[in-house]
């Protein structure tokens, strides 16, 4: 099988209604114990119609894909019904709209703009990097090749934060808690194939994954979803240990589909510290490889020299 191969999106609304529905605890939800055995966790189709004020097949033709067109009253019922959270319910209206619609093919890796790269140089003190809503790394600091990878080293079809997670040994074994982190990254990548059903490229990953990697593939059948939000990681770093660091994610106005991520540590604190001696020891490294250099490299502006 090609493992670039990309996978069959389906009825992606009635798959992510069931998974959503059977997620619901039916206690919680109000449903009383009527003494009949459930057969499968959570909600019942007729239950769920219930707490919609829809009818059951209704229901049962969105779960099939038989029905075309949904209004936001009633989604916005379901999303009720099924406890959805703020990300879930704006991927429940983004995979609603199921009506065909013509293809859109975003460039592969839009250009970084050039105030970023330079943004990203003149914060020595802090790993930063430029992603794409899939997670593409465009570009980097030597501090975020010191504390993750040097992704200098690696052809550009594999700098993806995504694929690193789950193909990586070496970047696998930098977290302390993978499945946590590898399951956010599903959720992400998730999250954004509701919002661009047809990049090839979103598609061809999740496709690689999923022949490649079983979690990724029970996970991506899992259908959770995630957008951007502050996140605390916790990484086992082969130099200096253990780091705590806030994930400081920002939108940038001019590349909409860009962010800037930054790596912080609280101050005075075990992690900051031991990001401090990172940088330190990832600056004298690069000072040492250059002197060792036997040939000029020219860079391009904004890239940062290889650590590795």
């Amino acid at each position: 099988m090609d493992h670039r191969a990309t996978p069959a999106r389906g009825n992606e609304l009635g798959a992510f209604l069931r998974s959503r529905r059977a997620a619901v605890d039916p206690h919680r939800a109000g449903m009383p114990d009527d003494g009949r055995l459930r057969r499968v966790p959570g909600l019942r189709r007729e239950e769920l119609a219930q707490l919609a004020h829809v009818s059951v097949d209704y229901v049962v033709r969105l779960e099939q894909g038989r029905t075309r067109r949904v209004s936001r009253s009633v989604l916005d019922a379901l999303a009720d019904a099924l406890q959805l959270a703020p990300d879930e319910r704006e991927y429940l209206l983004t995979v609603a709209d199921v009506a065909p619609v013509a293809a859109v093919r975003r460039p592969g890796r839009p250009a970084v703009a050039p105030c970023l790269r330079q943004l990203l140089d003149t914060m020595p003190g802090i790993p930063a990097m430029v992603l794409n809503r899939r997670m593409d790394v465009l570009a980097w600091n030597r501090g975020s090749a010191a504390l993750l990878t040097d992704f200098g080293a690696l052809h550009r079809d594999e700098r993806n934060l995504i694929r690193l997670t789950f193909l990586d040994d070496h970047f696998r074994a930098l977290y302390a808690d993978w499945s946590r982190a590898a399951r956010e990254c599903v959720a992400v990548l998730r999250m954004e194939a509701g919002r661009t059903p047809h990049d090839p490229e979103l598609n061809a990953l999740a496709g690689e994954l999923g022949v490649r990697d079983p979690d990724f593939r029970t996970w991506w059948a899992g259908h959770q979803v995630r957008g951007p939000r502050q996140l605390t990681k916790t990484y086992l770093h082969p130099v200096v240990g253990a780091l705590s660091l806030d994930v400081q994610q920002f939108s940038v106005d001019t590349h909409p589909d860009q962010q800037l991520v930054a790596y912080t540590a609280e101050p005075d604190s075990p992690s900051h510290e031991a990001l401090r001696v990172l940088l330190q020891w990832s600056a004298a490294d690069t000072g040492r490889r250059d002197d060792r250099s036997t040939s000029s490299e020219s860079l391009q502006p904004g890239l940062v020299r290889r650590i590795r």
